[in-house]
């Protein structure tokens, strides 16, 4: 099986962190600029297909679009698809492929945190020197271990995919830390892995091929957020 790992185009919070105070992160949109950012990384995505599969597109093998249930990640999956659909068989939602839950951190600016919830933010801080922000759990959110959990608790719908309808390639477009999470558990590397591997950049593409981590095939747009 190959996977084509999407991190979501430019999002108005990655430009304006401030608007989570006012809007939830799952309804979170894509810039102007993210927007312009997803057609080009559906055509990174169709140059990809048309290099690997070969042929012509109504001759290739299925191909399906996983995507979070997030505005920018469903935005961005229009974007590929406007450009690549023609490649792309179909597009379905997974829960499971959703962003890190923040918790009561949720919304409000780090410099922010220690003033109001000083404990909290203490305990929390406390964790990430003692086990290390994979192992860190946000007060009422997730932790990246438990977001690694939960993706690999989506792997069994991406092995039906192959076992019972014989789809051999899927694109799926998620979230940074998410990306980080399926790569390492795909490809059962470690947390120490993970620690040190960067956020990638939005739009970054990875491929994941036989089980095998193949890195970055598109680095996407810089800085990272």
């Amino acid at each position: 099986m190959k996977i084509l790992l999407v991190r979501h185009a430019e999002s108005e919070g990655n430009v304006d962190p401030s608007i989570y105070a006012h809007k939830a992160d799952h309804a979170i949109a894509l810039t102007t600029q993210g927007r312009a950012q997803a057609l080009a990384i559906g055509d990174q995505v169709r140059r990809w297909l048309e290099g690997h599969l070969g042929g012509r597109s109504e001759d290739h093998d299925h191909v399906r679009m996983w995507t979070s249930p997030y505005r920018r990640t469903r935005e961005t999956a229009d974007g590929i698809l406007a450009r690549a659909g023609a490649w792309i068989s179909d597009r379905r939602e997974h829960i499971l492929l959703g962003e890190q839950q923040f918790g009561l951190f949720d919304g409000v600016p780090d410099d922010v945190l220690p003033l109001r919830y000083p404990n909290e933010w203490a305990h929390y801080q406390k964790l990430v020197s003692q086990e290390g922000k994979f192992w860190a759990r946000m007060p009422l959110g997730e932790s990246r271990f438990d977001v690694a959990k939960r993706v690999h608790q989506a792997f069994g719908t991406f092995h039906r995919d192959a076992a019972s309808h014989g789809i051999e390639t899927l694109v799926v477009v998620c979230h940074g830390v998410v990306l980080r999470a399926f790569v390492m558990m795909w490809s059962h590397l470690s947390p120490e892995w993970f620690e040190t591997e960067p956020n990638p950049a939005n739009g970054a593409i990875r491929l994941l091929a036989d089980g095998r981590d193949c890195g970055y095939v598109f680095e996407g747009f810089s800085p990272p957020v």
